[in-house]
């Protein structure tokens, strides 16, 4: 199947032209993808924890004879120490420009639980997800201007990632680019170690996969899955809300938001109430 699409992307993508173009790339290598993206997608960024297959795409794209696109990383302000160090890692190694973007007004820890209240992660896991990742990068898709962005998922993650397609459009019309959509996490892994790609040191100490400090934690015999260890008591639980609808996404965090207001307005006038 020849490459018949326009240089770049004419959008809104109608749902025939989208299937066209995925059946087209799920012929191609995950560096033919890349370098497909680079002159076909208007906007184009990278968005990136810093895991293993995002990594896998930069050094691909470091490599390709194109220009790198811009890095979006989303500090929540909980990362481990040793991603921080992965940061200045790939910063150096491959003269990256890498917009980082934290919760809205915060940028300490302190900030944010002076705003939300300790352990937010706990009490509203929702409201936790929207406010370190669905918020900022929409923020950061709003001021920089992005309508495509690279993505570091595969199918063979499992969970809602089991049915990925090449390229997917999101509710926001944002396009989204899964390279290594059919890659193993075998192929990836061999990828990082035969090229010497940067890693997160944690993942010689057990860990799996690695987000925030407080969600993350070592896998453990008899654990399954190349996520084990993310999330590891929230049952069903395998996003963090950046892949999940963001409408809903947003009116549940007003939604919280408004009754955590109430609720205080409420707990302050029975404060200043005269005793009866």
């Amino acid at each position: 199947m020849a490459d018949q699409f326009s240089t770049p992307l004419e959008l809104p993508l109608n749902a025939e032209t989208l299937s066209a173009i995925n059946a087209y790339l799920s012929q191609l290598s995950p560096q033919d993808i890349l370098a497909w993206a680079v002159t076909h997608l208007p906007a184009l960024y990278q968005t990136t924890a810093f895991g293993l297959t995002g990594l896998v795409a930069l050094d691909m794209l470091s490599e390709s004879g194109h220009p790198i696109p811009k890095l979006i990383f989303l500090d929540t302000l909980y990362h481990f120490a040793e991603t921080y160090e992965l940061v200045q890692q790939v910063r150096e190694r491959y003269a990256v420009d890498i917009k980082v973007y934290k919760p809205e007004g915060c940028t300490t820890v302190a900030d944010f639980e002076m705003k939300h209240g300790t352990e937010l992660w706990v009490k509203d896991e929702d409201t936790y997800d929207f406010a370190v990742k669905v918020e900022p990068a929409q923020r950061a898709y709003q001021e920089l201007g992005v309508r495509s962005v690279i993505t570091g998922r595969r199918r063979s993650q499992g969970g809602d990632r089991g049915s990925l397609q090449p390229l997917e459009v999101d509710e926001t019309g944002l396009l989204k680019l899964n390279p290594l959509f059919a890659w193993s996490f075998a192929q990836v892994d061999a990828y990082i170690r035969e090229n010497n790609v940067p890693r997160n040191k944690l993942l010689d100490q057990g860990y799996r996969s690695v987000g925030d400090w407080h969600s993350t934690q070592p896998s453990r015999e008899g654990d399954t899955g190349e996520r084990a260890g993310r999330w590891a008591d929230k049952g069903e639980k395998t996003e963090c809300g950046l892949h999940k609808n963001f409408f809903e996404m947003k009116l549940r965090a007003k939604l919280e938001e408004q009754r955590t207001l109430a609720q205080e307005a409420t707990t302050a006038s029975e404060v200043a109430a005269p005793p009866a």
